[in-house]
């Protein structure tokens, strides 16, 4: 009787199609300097990925992105941007000028990935999972511009995408940090 079970359960499965749904920790990545970054190590801390733009009228968000990794960093949160050239041309840079170019305006310390596409037939796998329920489990997002916010859990789960104009700081994400 077990086997019959199990097999109907199986069999159900494969004919619904249903997707695996991955979390952030299975992703492997290519950090700005052009080596792996292995999202594993993120295990236990609060993750916000931002897709950045150097050339865009929210590029000094960078500055309270920065601000943000200062007084919450660390042991149990991180921020990853991803800088991307989708919208408008706002990050033609290489990768080399984009580390000069926050480095020396903003001070960013966090993070950076190299640069990916959030959007499109080339989008980034990251991103793919990060915008299609089927792959994360909890909606269809749509990165509509540059400084997009993904929140993502201890347990590599997504929780919440934020609009590009909410800033960095906001009270929901605070409260988020803060377990509220």
């Amino acid at each position: 009787m077990k086997h019959i079970i199990l097999a109907a359960i199986m069999a159900i499965t494969a004919v619904s199609g249903t997707a695996q749904v991955k979390n952030l920790h299975q992703f492997k990545v290519t950090a700005i300097d052009g080596s792996e970054f292995d999202m594993a190590s993120l295990k236990g801390k609060k993750v916000m990925i931002v897709n950045t733009a150097s050339k865009c009228g929210f590029t000094p968000q960078y500055k309270t992105l920065q601000e943000l990794y200062e007084n919450y960093g660390g042991e149990n949160f991180v921020i990853i941007g991803f800088p991307a050239n989708n919208f408008m041309n706002q990050e033609p840079g290489t990768n080399a000028e984009i580390v000069e170019f926050c480095s020396a305006n903003f001070g960013v310390t966090f993070p950076m990935m190299a640069k990916v596409s959030v959007k499109g037939k080339d989008i980034h796998p990251l991103y793919k999972w990060l915008t299609t329920k089927t792959e994360n489990g909890k909606s269809d997002y749509n990165v509509s511009w540059n400084f997009q916010k993904f929140l993502i859990d201890e347990n590599g789960n997504l929780v919440d995408s934020l609009s590009p104009a909410t800033k960095p700081d906001d009270k929901k994400v605070t409260d988020w940090l803060a377990g509220k």
